[in-house]
């Protein structure tokens, strides 16, 4: 028998399954199998659903629709020439985002398990799971803060004066107002009041953080343990108060967002800062940067490979219409992104007609505060109330951050719950106290310079080179073929050439060849053009290697867990699927069982009538003509 038949569960194990004469052998497997499944496999606490559909769509645009379109896409596609940017991000989409996010979908649905249990799918790369798990926890570890700064600014909204409306004494004379009303001359080297009542006033900036990143701000603390306390009292009794909370995190801010966007293109000048958004640079196509930056940009926005996708998914019903949902948030996402990259970019076209220059690239300063500049500068304009509108945009921030929040804290806790049968309550508990801490740094002087070592390291890079793992893992090892066949049962629908193209080929592809790019060309990160001291640089490789080394040490475990007397066997039996890989529901693992011989079965048939090569298997597989 090849070595890459399970004798267990009866399916093949490797990429595209090219070894057809080992079909009668697979068939007595598969019947062997369905033997063992009498009993529904399940873990020991049982596992929530969601009370309906509908709450799991809120949920995923909630977690997907968040600050990630806010705030970090429009300073990406500032930092990337504008126009420049969004096309390689509609591309990458297409190649990339779509492909992932409907993967880890289909994936969480179907097995009905955490991010780190589905690798039972394959137990050689557990460790991907894990590891993922270092790129979340980087991300939760600062987006408390980011939440923290909404509160703030919700907070001082409610003055009778906007307080960054007009400019301080001290500020002057490099400053113009953000309230249109003094505004008369303006010099070279010009800031808005918006940009420096964030820098000076909020969070009292430091501009080298080599004698260190200073105390916490007692405000901005007090913000994030309110932001930490909100994010409890919404998880602590798992999936049904996340669901019922979901209806309103996802669909509240797009009121505000429209209101907004409506603003901003009536300005003075919006319609060049528009111009400069949407019109492509061709020659910036030829920049591997910018689909560097794309694809990253893509994975921060739709939570791709963190987890949490394939946690929420794994809370649904195992016939959930899985398809329809992954279409409609990847494309509610991207809607949003424009959305948000539009008004920004209005409000800086207005920005450089006030500073009378016609550079749009150079009117602030870009990064990740990007955000709480443009937006606040804009709502200073309004003529009627700014106050009123300040504090429902703020809030509006304030519930995207708490969704994507939700679900990257739940990813965490439900992974410990779901390894250690902990209570959840606790773990959401425990772990809120340890993120409170955490966000501490971000609220200091130099904050904002750990945020940006710590997104670039565990948020961005981590994320994306484990993304590579994953989809090979799945595709390659596992099989693709396979993988597409409990699609089909699952999902009742062909998987269509497009899904396994960009699945086995096009993906990991161009995944591979944008980070091999990226490590070629690897500089240093920076933070406004200022390097950071050799230990900051130690730390973010740290989180790196952390994170990747869970891959071989999870990998080499099971190996010695599975040790069969010879290196190569072992390793061969630890890419087999164990028992517990499947559907949970016994009748619909019976039915997943027979469903898989009689494909098979099939597919034999077909391959000895027609006689076909190595070559020609792989190419029907690809294209699905095995049906």
């Amino acid at each position: 028998m090849p070595a890459a038949m399970n004798k267990s569960n009866g399916y093949h194990n490797e990429a595209f399954e090219m070894h057809p004469e080992s079909q009668v052998q697979d068939t007595k497997s598969i019947e062997n199998g369905l033997s063992k499944t009498d009993e529904p496999v399940k873990d020991a606490d049982g596992r929530d659903t969601w009370s309906s559909g509908l709450e799991f769509l809120m949920a995923c645009i909630s977690l997907s629709v968040g600050l990630g379109n806010i705030w970090r896409f429009p300073f990406t596609a500032y930092e990337n020439g504008g126009g420049a940017f969004v096309i390689p991000y509609i591309i990458v989409l297409i190649i990339i985002g779509k492909p992932l996010y409907y993967l880890e979908m289909t994936i969480g649905q179907f097995a009905s398990r955490s991010s780190v249990k589905i690798w039972k799918a394959c137990p050689l790369l557990k460790g991907v799971g894990i590891g993922q798990l270092f790129g979340t926890v980087s991300v939760i570890s600062y987006y408390s803060s980011l939440i923290a700064l909404t509160l703030y600014y919700f907070g001082v909204s409610f003055q009778a004066v906007l307080p960054w409306s007009t400019c301080l004494d001290e500020w002057m004379p490099n400053c113009i107002d953000s309230s249109p009303s003094n505004n008369t001359s303006f010099q070279p080297g010009t800031l808005s009041s918006s940009e420096l009542y964030f820098l000076r006033v909020v969070l009292r900036e430091k501009y080298d953080i080599s004698d260190g990143i200073g105390y916490p701000s007692w405000q901005l603390a007090i913000c994030l343990a309110a932001s930490w306390v909100v994010i409890l009292l919404i998880i602590m009794r798992g999936v049904k108060s996340t669901g019922k909370a979901s209806y309103f995190l996802a669909l509240f801010p797009y009121v505000v967002m429209i209101a907004l966007l409506i603003r901003a293109v009536t300005l003075d000048g919006a319609v060049d800062g528009i111009i400069y958004f949407l019109k492509p640079n061709w020659n910036e196509l030829l920049n591997p940067k910018v689909w560097y930056s794309a694809t990253t940009q893509l994975f921060f926005s739709l939570s791709v490979c963190m987890g949490s996708v394939v946690m929420f998914a794994s809370y649904n019903n195992f016939s959930h219409n899985i398809y329809r949902d992954a279409m409609i948030v990847t494309t509610l996402d991207t809607f949003t992104s424009l959305l948000a990259g539009t008004t920004i970019f209005g409000i800086l076209g207005n920005l450089a007609y006030n500073l009378n220059t016609t550079d749009i690239s150079t009117v602030v300063r870009s990064g990740t505060g990007l955000a709480f500049i443009s937006y606040p500068d804009a709502i200073a304009k309004f003529d009627v109330v700014p106050q009123l509108f300040s504090v429902l945009f703020f809030f509006m921030l304030f519930v995207l951050g708490t969704g994507s929040l939700v679900a990257l804290q739940t990813t965490v806790v439900t992974v410990i719950c779901d390894q250690f049968e902990f209570k959840f309550w606790k773990v959401a508990t425990v772990s809120i106290v340890l993120g409170f801490c955490a966000g501490l740094v971000y609220v200091t002087p130099g904050g904002q310079w750990i945020l940006n070592l710590v997104d670039y390291y565990g948020g961005t890079f981590v994320p994306f080179a484990l993304a590579i793992v994953e989809i090979g893992g799945i595709m390659w090892i596992y099989g693709l073929d396979q993988f597409c066949k409990d699609v089909e049962f699952m999902t009742k629908r062909h998987v269509t050439p497009y899904w396994r193209i960009c699945w086995a080929v096009l993906t990991p592809g161009l995944l591979i060849v944008i980070f091999v790019y990226s490590m070629v060309n690897y500089s240093p990160v920076t933070y406004s053009n200022n390097l950071y001291p050799d230990i900051a640089y130690v730390f973010g490789w740290l989180i790196i290697g952390l994170a990747f080394l869970q891959v071989p040490i999870w990998g080499g475990l099971n190996v010695w867990r599975n040790w069969t007397g010879g290196l190569i066997e072992s390793i061969k039996k630890t890419i087999q699927p164990t028992e517990l890989w499947g559907p949970r529901d016994s009748s619909s693992r019976a039915e997943w069982m027979k469903f898989k011989k009689d494909y098979f079965s099939e597919r034999e048939r077909i391959i000895e009538e027609k006689q076909h090569n190595i070559f020609m298997q792989k190419i029907n597989m690809l294209f699905g003509r095995y049906r």
